[in-house]
């Protein structure tokens, strides 16, 4: 990950929680995203008070993982931001 601040989303989203995940609503370029649980709770952490980097952590003691899943936080958090959704 290359962020020198920490993550925080756009302004402006809908969050609409599904059976299988969330749609996320963007209104000022009338786009809709669909994400996993997980995805979700990222973006929840892209606050502009979390570093990237804490990110991993957070994401393995919510779901009591052995490990920090570092790879798959930084994964996640190039794809929000290739989608516009965080900067």
């Amino acid at each position: 990950m290359d962020w020198s601040h920490p993550p925080k989303q756009i302004e402006g989203l809908e969050v609409n929680q599904l059976a299988d995940g969330y749609v996320i609503y963007e209104a000022n370029r009338d786009r809709v995203h669909y994400l996993n649980h997980t995805a979700v709770l990222v973006l929840e952490m892209c606050n502009g008070q979390v570093a990237a980097d804490e990110i991993p952590g957070l994401i393995g003691q919510a779901f009591d993982l052995a490990e920090p899943p570092a790879a798959e936080v930084a994964e996640c958090l190039d794809k929000l931001r290739d989608e516009g959704l965080i900067r």
